[in-house]
């Protein structure tokens, strides 16, 4: 048994029992906690986790903390690395340019706050000093993309800069990681064979999991399709023609005012692109296919910075509907179950103010499509099409729909 320099040895008994404790209470995570290596570290304040499946575990936080808070600490480590929190924080600090420690800080807070709203109770404890929403002033149930815009390090935050759940939570490396060529760390398929196990778990017994874990596990099973690189296409193309994505502001004026003595000219600003959804609900669009859509409608907001006040979703049969702004995707009534024509839903997301700068069309394909091309980028996900004895689920068992148009960019969903 080992020592650090305090002289203090690690309890692996109660350690151990901690995370029998967890598994207890918690069984569809038993898979995950005890694939996690613990690593014995003097260096690491409490307890934290890297990319690679280690747990490294701090000898006096073991015995200064009851068994049954470190069995939600258990719980809590594994969380981070279940949700991915390391690959969507070095996402999100790419996307927005975040870098530096301080940055690192804000994303394992909000990846704590994501975990926390819902993952205590029903036998699991709240360890002390766990971090919640509200204490931020937040309000729970979001992910930790969502948290993340709405706080900065400041007060309310001060008396979190211990806080260290390591590289597993937000992405940067830290001086105690054995890193990818350590002992006793996890491959990617076998992470991803934890993960799909637990997600199994999840969904085949779904009363026993809080509504984030369900959320997760649908996910993990359906994971969206890759729109951000599609939609970066699609959003640099919209905003490179006259006027698209483009506003001129006062707030920053133009330099060619300094060769107008006395005049100040307004500078122009690219803003991020206005997207409008339209989704097939006619009756040969299934149930899990309009699911689907809700999930890529959700992925859809991030792949535009989370900025649900630019994306407005309406659903589309043989008519438009309303024409509804995006607050959350389960909130998005979807009426339909009629015949095909996303040409009035075209039209309707055209006439909206303000203009769109995409159109994304979720679709099986079945419509016959707009003679000219929209004013404005158009991108189509297109759900495979599924026949049952030769019927397609249009009126005319030999209906043969039209391919998408040329001037659209087709990607398979599904």
């Amino acid at each position: 048994m080992t020592r650090d320099t305090a002289g203090i040895p690690l309890d692996r008994d109660k350690l151990f029992a901690a995370r029998l404790q967890a598994a207890r209470v918690r069984p569809y995570l038993a898979t995950a906690l005890f694939a996690l290596h613990t690593v014995e570290s003097r260096r690491v304040p409490t307890m934290a986790v890297d990319r690679h499946w280690r747990c490294y575990v701090s000898p006096a936080f073991v015995r200064r903390t009851p068994l049954e808070e470190l069995a939600g600490v258990w719980v809590h480590e594994v969380s981070h690395l279940l949700r991915d929190h390391h690959g969507r924080s070095d996402r999100v600090a790419l996307r927005r340019g975040l870098t530096g420690p301080g940055e690192r800080l804000r994303m394992n807070i909000a990846a704590d706050c994501e975990i926390n709203d819902d993952v205590f109770g029903e036998g699991l404890v709240q360890p002390e000093g766990a971090l919640q929403p509200h204490s931020l002033g937040l309000s729970g149930g979001q992910l930790m993309e969502d948290y993340l815009r709405q706080f900065r390090l400041g007060p309310r935050t001060q008396g979190l800069a211990w806080l260290d759940c390591g590289s597993g939570a937000d992405g940067l490396e830290r001086e105690w990681d054995l890193g990818p060529e350590g002992a006793d760390g996890l491959s990617e398929q076998e992470r991803d064979a934890v993960r799909f196990r637990v997600a199994q778990g999840i969904v085949g017994r779904p009363g026993d999991a809080p509504e984030g874990w369900k959320r997760w596990a649908t996910e993990a099973f359906h994971p969206p399709q890759q729109w951000r690189e599609l939609l970066g296409a699609a959003v640099r193309s919209a905003t490179s023609g006259s006027g698209a994505g483009e506003d001129y502001t006062y707030g920053r004026p133009s330099r060619r005012s300094t060769g107008l003595p006395g005049v100040v000219l307004p500078s122009l600003r690219r803003r991020p692109p206005r997207v409008c959804v339209i989704i097939d609900t006619s009756a040969s669009v299934s149930d899990s296919e309009l699911g689907s859509a809700l999930r890529e409608v959700a992925e859809i907001s991030r792949a535009v910075g989370g900025r649900r006040d630019l994306v407005r979703v309406l659903s589309c049969d043989a008519s438009a509907g309303t024409v509804h702004q995006l607050c959350r995707a389960e909130g998005i009534p979807l009426v339909g179950g009629g015949g095909t024509d996303l040409r009035t839903g075209f039209a309707k997301a055209l006439r909206t103010q303000p203009r769109p700068d995409v159109v994304v069309v979720l679709t099986d394909g079945q419509t016959p499509w707009p003679s000219a091309r929209p004013s404005c980028r158009t991108v189509v996900g297109l759900f495979a099409r599924r026949q049952q004895n030769g019927y397609s689920g249009e009126d005319d068992p030999d209906y043969v729909p039209d391919t998408p148009p040329a001037w659209a960019r087709v990607v398979p969903i599904g």
